[in-house]
Order: structure tokens, then C-alpha cells, then sequence
């Protein structure tokens, strides 16, 4: 476990996956088909990480394609508003599109509509992998998503084999997309596979349970995939807490409860929250809190990248919080 410890507290990650736009429906409370005014920011789960992590005080690299248009000039434009490091990212031409959420702040009947047709950050190729400098690095993240199609599913799994061989721990964000994957039985046989490769994992209760054909079976693959040395498990459940697998230990902890906005956001937010906690000298149980409370602020606010907390604003929230479930 020291080498992945090691490897967050250095601080610098590059991250695999998409960035999309985000529309989000104005004011907090109406539906998107009666909404007459739409925000747009960053969206899409790594360049959510990687917007989490800046503002956290950490090192982020995004590590994908974006589409030679308007729309991937925003995302490139907002990438670098928030800070995250834009140089390994290769603007591709022709019909490919940027993926585009549109949704609105609210928690009953919560409706997020997906556009993904031609998904231009599918076409990361194995070409582009080897081309990052893996020394500028101290670790890598990747999101479920990037696995879904060809040529990206490669390509990231010849990037976690750079970072191997460069000496860099392999984060896994499980992220599963039913939408995005040609059939469940192949989202299974890849996510699963990715999670052997990987050094700390983490997912919700139903990802697991998919990787393991049933989400009765997801705490036992949890606890199957921690029994390697020197690998950590994080088993998320929504409102109960989590479960943070390491060393033959389970180490439960609780949410912050926050009058919640909307869903979307929280699980970008907590890997954030985590690792650059992690990266800043916290325990790794303090660490999981700090995550959960950075996805409790995420999904009390409008957007995703803009509601990220500042390190400021999480340390102000925690010290006015009455502290998490039990």
C-alpha cells in the first residue's frame, strides 16, 4: 500500500476519460422542458476530477480527445479556467462530438439527458498513451467510461501498462454507463479485468454488484479484489456510507447529510475530496470523510466542475458541519 500512499502524496495525476458540456436548467427547481435559461460549464466525470482536484491543490492532467468545434473549444477554454493542464489532450476532426449533459436541480423526477453519438473522446488511441511523459507524474486515474469502445478501451489499458512500467499507481473510478457499453456481459468482463490492473478502486454498491453479476455478490467482489497486497477498495452506498477495504480491514464511515439539489456529481467530487486529502498528509479514513463531504457540497449546489469546493470551503464546511452518520 506504501507505493499507491507514495504515489497520491505526490500530488500529480493524469487522468483518462471525458470532458463534456454540462447544461443545467435555471432556476433551481424547474424542470429542463420548462426551463427557459441553461447554464453551461465543464462536465463530464475525469474533467470533473480533474476540476475537483485543482481546487483541492493538487496537479491534474486530462488525458483525452475533444472534438474540432465550438463545443470542444469551450470544454478546452473551461479546462483551463479551472486550471487543469490541457497539453495532453489532441483535438480531433471530422463528425466526432463532444458529449453534452443537460439536467436540472432537483431530486424528484431528476432527468439528465446524455447526448454520446460519435463520442469523440472514444478516439483516444494507443499512439496518444505513448506519447505522455508518465515521469511528470505521480499517479493516474481513470474513469469506467473510457472503456466502453474501441479505440480508447485499448488504449487505456496500454496507459495503465506505461504507468506501470514508469512506477506509477493505477486509480480506478468503476463509473459505469449502461448507455455508453455494447452489452452488460462485456461492461462486466472489461470493468473487472480494469479492476485487477488497478491499485485503489472505487464504486458504488451496484457497480460491484454488476461487475459480479448481481448486486447481492458486490460486497464479496469488493472484499475478492482488496484481498491483493497492497491494494485498496472503496465500497460505496450511497446513504449508508461507505466501506474502505485495506490490509484485511473493512473501515466504515458515514456521509454528511445536506439538503441535496440534485444526484449528479457526487461520485467525481469524492475522488477529489479523497485523494487530494490523501495527498495533503490525512489518515486514509479522514480521507474517505473529506471525499464524502466534498460530494455532500457538490450535489447542495447547481453544476458540477463550478460547485467543486476550494479546500477552503471544505475545511468551512466540515468545522460547521455537526459531523457525519454513524
Amino acid at each position: 500500500m506504501s507505493a499507491l500512499i507514495d504515489g497520491i502524496k505526490g500530488n500529480r495525476f493524469a487522468v483518462f476519460g471525458r470532458a463534456g458540456m454540462d447544461m443545467f436548467a435555471d432556476p433551481i427547481g424547474v424542470k429542463s422542458e420548462d426551463a427557459d435559461t441553461f447554464h453551461a460549464d465543464l462536465g463530464g466525470s475525469s474533467a470533473n476530477i480533474c476540476t475537483g482536484l485543482v481546487k483541492l491543490g493538487s496537479q491534474a492532467s486530462l488525458v483525452t480527445s475533444v472534438s474540432d468545434d465550438a463545443i470542444g473549444r469551450f470544454c478546452l477554454n473551461r479546462l483551463r479556467h479551472y486550471g487543469v493542464d490541457t497539453s495532453n489532450i489532441r483535438v480531433v476532426g471530422g463528425e466526432y462530438r463532444m458529449s453534452l449533459a443537460v439536467y436540472e436541480s432537483r431530486i424528484e423526477n431528476f432527468q439528465n439527458v446524455i447526448y454520446r453519438n460519435g463520442a469523440v473522446d472514444f478516439q483516444v488511441t494507443e499512439e496518444d498513451m505513448d506519447k505522455v511523459d508518465y515521469s511528470a507524474f505521480s499517479a493516474v486515474i481513470s474513469a469506467g467510461t473510457v472503456f466502453a469502445a474501441e479505440p480508447s478501451r485499448s488504449a487505456t489499458f496500454r496507459a495503465f501498462d506505461n504507468a506501470r512500467a514508469a512506477g506509477l499507481p493505477v486509480i480506478f473510478d468503476i463509473d459505469y454507463r449502461p448507455y455508453s457499453w455494447p452489452s452488460p456481459e462485456v461492461a462486466a468482463e472489461v470493468l473487472s479485468r480494469a479492476g485487477e490492473a488497478s491499485d485503489l478502486i472505487v464504486g458504488n454498491d451496484e457497480e460491484f454488484g454488476f461487475m459480479a453479476g448481481g448486486i447481492e455478490k458486490g460486497f464479496a467482489k469488493a472484499k475478492e479484489l482488496a484481498e491483493t497486497p497492497g491494494r485498496i477498495v472503496i465500497y460505496k452506498m450511497g446513504e449508508q456510507g461507505a466501506v474502505t477495504l485495506v490490509d484485511g480491514q473493512e473501515i466504515r464511515t458515514g456521509i454528511y447529510p445536506v439538503t441535496a439539489v440534485k444526484p449528479n456529481g457526487a461520485g467525481d467530487s469524492f475522488m477529489a475530496g479523497l485523494l487530494a486529502s490523501v495527498a495533503a498528509g490525512h489518515a486514509l479514513k479522514d480521507a474517505v470523510m473529506r471525499g464524502s463531504a466534498c460530494a455532500s457540497i457538490v450535489v447542495s449546489q447547481p453544476g458540477c466542475a463550478q460547485a467543486m469546493p476550494t479546500t477552503q470551503q471544505l475545511d468551512t464546511f466540515l468545522a460547521g458541519h455537526p459531523g457525519p452518520t454513524t
